[in-house]
């Protein structure tokens, strides 16, 4: 038994969705794919040589951890302050923009000559980001109800395999030509994506009835009172903070445990980024209406990916460790497809609001999980570290338990 669509939030708004739009090519979703993932991973690429872009710069190690905080920090600027304008203004203009915006401060961080200027340029590579974040939406409001699980997990599997392949491709590249390497790339990478998007991507235009300051408040009204986009938040926050606490331990982990230098822990990240080929697998689930067993399953798998994590390690089994980080990857990345397919369905007029509430609270879980991940296995080692995130995944799945049997049918 599936449920109706949600009904639509009253937001004293005037603008009407349009009719059923006809789709997006499968060229088109690829493009949108691979400008998510592009685009995204440049809020990740310094989180694996912070050490040698710190002494580069003289910038204290002890201090080396704003390098990556910075970034993040302008991505949740850009989520909130940036994303929410996606239901005020021509979508396509706004991706180019924030889009034209990477591809200079990328420039600008990699030839930055001191620490000042390099954080100045982190903080607006990572407002800049979120450009990744308008394109979902905007796919959503260009694909039919029928085919919008499909295209959100292909989006996310681009997404998700541009934060996986970043690690890796950043410390490779610092290993052979510097960190500065990975910026110069990034930049020419995302020139072309620039070129691409202003060729093909489609215009979407919203009708709004409300000022940009009102906007940002409706962002939070929606956060504080719709109850599905609490919960998908919730789910979404506590698998991402798992996900980034697993991440930020295991380097140090598999240093300690088993010798492994850089280009080793850069091969067990790429072996990683295999979880990110659950994304379009989630999509097509999403679409048959199994959203909400699906997400009762990856957080129960979460927790359990995380105590074969700590086998592993006791066992001195490389294999294991990788076998449990593929679980952990593919069920945050299912995860997320389920969310953002409920969450996009609750109204087709608030849908760019609805993303950045729902990315903003995802992103600052994560946050937070990295770092309690360097906490833990710091005083603790890492079965401590396993165990706070399969405790963290165990309760959240108990929290999806409380739901009532009517709210956790699948949204169509």
């Amino acid at each position: 038994m599936t449920s109706p669509p949600a009904a639509p939030i009253s937001l004293g708004a005037s603008e009407h969705a349009s009719a059923e739009p006809v789709g997006l090519s499968k060229a088109i979703v690829f493009l949108f794919a691979l400008a998510c993932g592009a685009t995204t991973a440049n809020v990740y690429y310094a989180q694996s040589i912070a050490g040698p872009i710190a002494d580069s710069l003289h910038l204290p190690r002890s201090l080396a951890g704003l390098i990556v905080t910075t970034t993040q920090l302008g991505y949740g600027l850009g989520l909130f302050f940036l994303v929410s304008l996606s239901d005020l203004v021509e979508n396509r203009r706004l991706v180019l923009m924030t889009t034209s915006g990477t591809v200079l401060s990328l420039v600008w961080v990699a030839i930055s000559l001191s620490a000042p200027s390099f954080l100045a340029a982190s903080l607006v590579l990572g407002i800049c980001a979120v450009g990744s974040q308008i394109l979902v939406p905007l796919a959503v409001h260009l694909s039919p109800e029928k085919q919008r699980g499909q295209v959100i997990g292909s989006i996310m599997g681009g997404l998700v395999t541009g934060i996986m392949l970043s690690r890796p491709l950043a410390s490779f590249l610092a290993a052979q030509l510097g960190w500065r390497a990975i910026f110069v790339l990034s930049a020419a990478i995302m020139l072309s994506v620039l070129l691409l998007l202003a060729r093909s991507l489609p215009a979407w235009k919203p009708h709004p009835s409300r000022g940009y300051l009102m906007t940002l408040l409706s962002t939070l009204r929606l956060l504080a009172t719709v109850r599905t986009l609490q919960r998908r938040a919730a789910y979404q926050g506590t698998l991402f903070a798992v996900f980034n606490l697993f991440w930020t331990g295991v380097p140090l982990m598999l240093h300690t445990r088993f010798g492994l230098g850089k280009i080793g822990i850069a091969a067990f990240a790429l072996a990683g980024a295999a979880g990110a080929l659950a994304a379009p697998i989630a999509g097509r689930v999403a679409d048959k209406g199994g959203s909400t067993i699906g997400t009762g399953v990856v957080l129960l798998g979460s927790a359990i990916a995380l105590l074969i994590s700590g086998w592993g390690q006791a066992a001195g089994s490389i294999l294991i460790l990788v076998a449990a980080a593929l679980i952990l990857d593919g069920a945050v990345q299912a995860n997320q497809v389920f969310g953002q397919r409920i969450v996009q369905s609750i109204d087709p007029r608030a849908r760019g609001r609805l993303n950045a509430a729902y990315m903003t609270v995802v992103f600052l879980c994560g946050a937070a999980g990295s770092a309690l991940g360097s906490l833990t296995y710091y005083h603790g080692g890492w079965w401590l570290t396993a165990s706070v995130g399969a405790l963290m995944a165990l309760g959240i799945f108990l929290v999806f338990l409380t739901e009532s049997p009517r709210s956790r049918l699948p949204v169509r």
